[in-house]
């Protein structure tokens, strides 16, 4: 077997539709894992609005959820190598009885 025909075998193709395409915003996640999946709510909290609402969730095997975590600091470590440090402004506690209890 080529090499062409074994990167054909590998490969993916992967559609994004115009409505995912245009994302989501978040400024707050919250992370809940239990022992065979960790859930991500994505939400966007308002200033001032006393309430806010999940956004997006995504549920992630523990294996997926480890090369999540590798690709973000790679990515964040990259990014901060073109661009500077990142800055992380303290953010107010979030209520611990906020969002789900991440039962599966």
């Amino acid at each position: 077997m080529d090499q062409d025909n074994n990167n054909q075998e590998h490969s993916l193709n992967i559609e994004l539709e115009e409505s995912i395409a245009e994302g989501t915003y978040s400024n707050l996640a919250i992370i809940n894992h239990s022992v065979s999946e960790f859930v991500v709510d994505f939400i966007n909290v308002m200033p001032g609005t006393p309430k806010a609402k999940v956004k997006s969730r995504i549920i992630l095997t523990p294996q997926h959820a480890k090369r999540l975590l590798k690709a973000l600091s790679d990515n964040v470590q990259k990014f901060e190598q073109a661009h500077g440090e990142i800055k992380d402004y303290e953010q107010p506690p979030i209520p611990l009885n906020f969002g789900p209890t991440g039962q599966a």
